[in-house]
């Protein structure tokens, strides 16, 4: 019995390649494409050819149409069977094996000098940018509301700068809870809490505060508003010159009481002293006793604490708590200052842009400065305030020798060779109280 299915046996097999023939020859070319061979390998002795010729080539087919798809049949494309790389090229291209490149095209080396070159160049444009950006938003905030012009008989300038700066118990702009809160009251007007002078020269700087209750002489002045020459009022308080006309006749005042020629002046009110404090995050101090005073709001225990606006207000202000009011005044506020300008110059507000743009918001749009007032005037004087309260300057109060009728009194000799060293940049010797 045969077992080859209907028209498969072995005596109905014919010659026909690919049907179960035993033939050599292959059925038509119209029936099935054709398999060519490629090349035959050298022979023994002869040199190697390059790389990838001596391999024979993978079978190529031809179609009923006498179409090679290993010689770009279906519109170019090539397998890589014909030459024995899928992925590369074939021999002899310059990329390719056997023609000196890699079969992978390497991607160039990054120019690191150039990366690094645009890096820094767009760094420093932005840098550029912010911190002109910088200057001309804080030069805005400015108030160059004083005319030092207005000033009449002036000493002659000496080495140095020197600021004059004020702490006035303005209360503009401020609502009647926020006046409750920081206990400022409700008087009219403005008067100076607190004055100094601050020197700034070749040999350091020294910081002189000057007692508001100091007996002085009111000289005559040109009115602020009339333009009109007016006074002498004679013997007063020094704080009742600003009370009478201002900034401009206690410039007056000082310098006619001290000789010394004041090139700038700065005064910051109540609302803007305790918002910079805030803005930074409060200070840090030490006190060394407990203390209270119901007219300030001050309620403070010894050892270290962090003070708020309100409570650096109230530290500043304090004077019915002391023996000597105004002298310890004057200290605690030299000390608060130290403390402040520690606090704005550390790292955590410089580096810090929500922290540092509030502290400058807060405290320039506070400020009241004279007219010829620039910002790096201002740069300067907080960076000498900051050396002097730091240890890397001098601090006292005016020299006194008693007091009259309340009133402090200056002790005049020491006062003049203190102004005779500011006014030639020299060391300061002269000891305050």
């Amino acid at each position: 019995m045969n077992d080859w299915p209907d028209g498969w046996s072995d005596d109905n097999r014919s010659n026909r390649y690919g049907r179960g023939s035993a033939g050599a020859q292959p059925e038509s070319a119209r029936v099935m494409r054709q398999v060519r061979r490629g090349p035959a390998a050298p022979a023994p002795g002869q040199g190697a050819p390059p790389y990838g010729a001596g391999v024979p080539r993978q079978p190529s087919y031809v179609d009923g149409q006498g179409h090679d798809e290993g010689q770009g049949y279906d519109n170019g494309y090539d397998s890589g069977y014909n030459t024995g790389h899928v992925y590369g090229n074939g021999p002899g291209d310059p990329q390719g094996p056997g023609g000196g490149g890699d079969a992978y095209p390497r991607r160039p080396a990054p120019n690191w000098r150039r990366r690094i070159k645009w890096t820094a160049i767009t760094l420093v444009t932005a840098l550029v940018v912010v911190s002109v950006g910088t200057y001309f938003w804080a030069d805005s905030k400015l108030h160059r509301d004083v005319d030092l012009s207005k000033v009449i008989d002036r000493p002659e300038t000496g080495e140095g700068t020197n600021y004059l700066i004020v702490g006035s118990d303005s209360r503009a702009g401020m609502s009647a809870e926020e006046k409750k809160k920081l206990h400022t009251g409700s008087a009219e007007g403005k008067r100076t809490d607190s004055m100094m002078i601050l020197h700034t020269g070749s040999n350091g700087s020294t910081l002189v505060s000057l007692p508001r209750d100091s007996n002085v002489t009111i000289p005559k002045f040109q009115g602020s508003e009339s333009g009109k020459i007016k006074g002498p009022l004679g013997p007063n308080k020094l704080n009742a010159a600003y009370a009478f006309d201002g900034p401009t006749l206690l410039v007056r005042t000082i310098e006619y009481n001290t000789g010394l020629h004041i090139d700038h002046y700065v005064e910051i009110g109540f609302a803007g002293f305790a918002g910079i404090v805030d803005a930074v995050g409060g200070v840090e101090m030490t006190l060394d006793q407990g203390f209270k005073d119901k007219y300030s709001g001050a309620d403070f225990k010894a050892g270290k604490q962090t003070l708020n606006g309100e409570q650096a207000l109230a530290f500043v202000r304090t004077r019915h708590a002391f023996a000597a009011s105004d002298l310890q005044r004057t200290k605690n506020q030299q000390k608060f200052l130290a403390a402040l300008a520690h606090q704005v110059a550390t790292p955590s507000t410089v580096l810090n842009p929500f922290k540092l743009y509030p502290t400058m918001g807060a405290g320039l749009d506070s400020l009241v400065v004279d007219k010829d007032m620039s910002l790096w005037d201002l740069a300067d004087m907080f960076w000498a305030m900051k050396g002097v309260t730091s240890g890397d300057g001098t601090s006292m109060n005016m020299p006194i020798s008693g007091s009259t009728g309340g009133n402090l009194v200056w002790d005049k000799a020491k006062v003049k060779t203190l102004v005779d060293e500011l006014k030639n940049d020299e060391k300061v010797t002269v000891t305050g109280n």
